[in-house]
């Protein structure tokens, strides 16, 4: 069985049955109906990945891999508010006049930084680092600009990475093996039945795309949730969906062909033996 799978059922059974419900508190969240939205919540979620291991997709239902990398690299590549440079259409309910997320997630990507290294994006300093600085304690990234909070069409949900570079056990001894990429991933909400593995997965693919351009393994995704939440309405399908049987990861590998960043498209991501559950359509989303 995934180990995703493992690690999604054991989350939501404790969300489920020890988390803190919102019902009859003020909550911002609508359903279209425009009854409030209640959650069910746990603080302080993490959930660890070990990329050398399997790669972490769900088996209960679907992800969709590359429309997740699409996204991912919509953010990190293309560095675009934009979202006609999106394949997916899942940011057009945001989109401003100008037909842009205003100043979020990829455009904070985009803005140029004087690092002691030279002045450059969040993008260009993590790879610079990577090259140049692997030990270094401070190869980060944040998208949660407080200054430009209120021009964004939604503040980011995963707004933070935090890259650590490790070397695996080599014919030499401990330490003289390979570099690997190990990163932490912080989301300061998040929608556990709608988002949850999406968010997963994208980032498990990108830390595998530097890794591999920077001559590295892919190593360990460690994802903290601030505020892992299942919504009123999702728990049934929720509880339903943990019941369904689990299957073996997919083996999910890049062309080994691009080395750098910039090159790489979701058609780069090759998916292998996805055995899966059906889809479960017609989710409710609040607004």
């Amino acid at each position: 069985m995934s180990w995703a799978d493992v690690l999604f059922v054991n989350m939501c059974s404790d969300i489920l049955d020890n988390g803190f419900s919102t019902e009859g508190q003020n909550v911002r969240a609508k359903w279209p109906d425009g009854t409030p939205a209640h959650t069910i919540k746990k603080f302080g979620v993490v959930n660890r990945y070990n990329l050398q291991e399997e790669f972490p997709a769900l088996t209960l239902r679907p992800t969709y891999i590359k429309s997740a990398v699409d996204e991912v690299l919509w953010i990190w590549q293309k560095k675009s508010n934009r979202t006609a440079d999106l394949a997916s259409g899942i940011w057009d309910e945001w989109a401003d006049e100008n037909g842009t997320i205003g100043k979020a997630y990829g455009y904070q990507m985009g803005v140029k930084y004087r690092f002691p290294f030279g002045e450059m994006d969040q993008t260009d300093a993590v790879l610079w680092q990577l090259a140049n600085a692997p030990y270094s304690r401070r190869i980060m990234t944040n998208m949660y600009n407080f200054a430009d909070l209120t021009e964004m069409g939604l503040e980011p949900c995963a707004y933070s990475m935090t890259f650590n570079v490790t070397r695996e056990h080599g014919d030499g001894g401990e330490g003289s093996g390979r570099f690997v990429l190990n990163a932490v991933l912080n989301q300061r909400s998040q929608d556990i039945l709608t988002a949850n593995n999406w968010n997963v997965v994208q980032y498990a693919v990108l830390l595998m795309m530097l890794a591999q351009v920077s001559d590295m393994l892919p190593g360990e995704l460690v994802h903290v949730i601030s505020d892992a939440h299942i919504y009123d309405r999702h728990a049934p399908i929720v509880r339903e969906m943990i019941k369904r049987p689990q299957f073996e990861a997919p083996t999910v590998r890049l062309n080994p062909d691009i080395r750098d960043f910039y090159q790489f498209t979701k058609d780069d991501v090759i998916i292998e033996n996805y055995q899966k559950n059906p889809q479960i359509k017609d989710i409710p989303v609040a607004i």
